[in-house]
């Protein structure tokens, strides 16, 4: 009987994806870590597995050499894929697969509810409200701002739709633009992130962390943006000098930033943690009831797929 190692803490409770697995005959390792395991960890647990359904592990060349040649597929639950070495993978003839659209509309709301919190400044006047004060915080509102999209892949294109409905005038960058956002919904594209930079009043990131945008909010970028700027990331951590944008926000070079992804997780800069102009949430963006079990229940499939000889539907390498 062919096994499948989880390491996604969601696959533990949802009785739909382990129906999946169950009815294609293969038995289920279900671990729960309480953050993403590293790669040593997981070289300790990959030992005769058949299929890896992932979290955010750190799966490199020695954890697919330690599974190898037993391992077919590492089906990552959700759509990134920058922790997997996918030259081993390639390499080592196991099919790498994603989970595209199952969480989109999950990650955007938080994209789209960190912006509202931020511009009305909801987590001051909650704290205020529990200490026994009745202290108001002007806020903006969101119609007529200008809002910066940079990445318009499903994610992108769901919050562009609801700033949009909001009256809020949208441009973004994109190396592959999304025809209807531009003929149906008369988005404007440019051509360089800076021309975002430059205009917008919220910045949302919706890219992968690759070498190209890694840092790419940097000391420079900021020092072409608005002063009163926010900036909302709900990609990656890696997108964003965390120097560059503590300096900037205790000095009040921009005006705030809501996030939920960090280089490293946990998050435990205490820099911010002092700063009531920012807002962070534990990369919970994907963490709702119906996109946690679309997605798990996504990559399930893929695993039996592979496993039954088949070609997966998402792979990416």
């Amino acid at each position: 009987m062919a096994t499948v190692l989880t390491t996604s803490r969601a696959f533990a409770t949802c009785y739909k994806a382990q129906e999946v697995l169950k009815n294609a005959g293969l038995d289920i390792n279900i671990i729960t870590p309480s953050k993403p395991l590293q790669s040593d960890e997981l070289v300790k647990l990959v030992n005769n597995v058949d299929a890896i359904i992932a979290g955010l592990d750190f799966i490199d060349d020695k954890v697919i050499k330690a599974a190898s040649p037993m391992l077919k597929i590492i089906a990552r639950n959700g759509v990134g894929y920058d922790r997997v070495d996918l030259k081993s993978a390639s390499e080592n003839n196991v099919y790498v697969t994603i989970t595209p659209g199952t969480n989109s509309i999950s990650v955007c709301e938080l994209a789209f509810s960190l912006m509202t919190g931020l511009s009305r400044k909801v987590h001051l006047m909650d704290s205020y409200v529990r200490e026994g004060s009745w202290k108001r915080e002007p806020g903006i509102e969101l119609f007529g701002k200008t809002i910066g999209i940079l990445g318009t892949g499903a994610i992108g294109k769901n919050l562009a739709l609801r700033c949009l409905a909001f009256g809020m005038n949208v441009i973004a960058y994109d190396l592959y633009p999304d025809k209807e956002l531009i003929e149906k919904y008369h988005v404007k594209y440019v051509n360089d992130p800076q021309e975002i930079y430059q205009v917008a009043d919220f910045i949302s990131l919706h890219l992968p962390a690759v070498k190209q945008t890694h840092h790419m909010i940097n000391k420079q970028s900021i020092d072409l943006m608005k002063k009163d700027v926010f900036i909302i990331n709900t990609s990656r951590g890696e997108l964003i000098d965390d120097d560059a944008l503590y300096e900037a926000l205790v000095t009040n070079r921009i005006k705030g930033a809501g996030l939920d992804v960090f280089t490293m997780e946990p998050f435990t800069d205490q820099r911010f943690f002092k700063l009531n102009n920012v807002i962070l949430t534990p990369h919970s963006g994907a963490f709702t009831q119906e996109a946690t079990e679309k997605t798990l229940i996504m990559a399930a499939k893929e695993v039996v797929r592979v496993l039954s000889g088949e070609k997966p539907l998402h792979p990416v390498n």
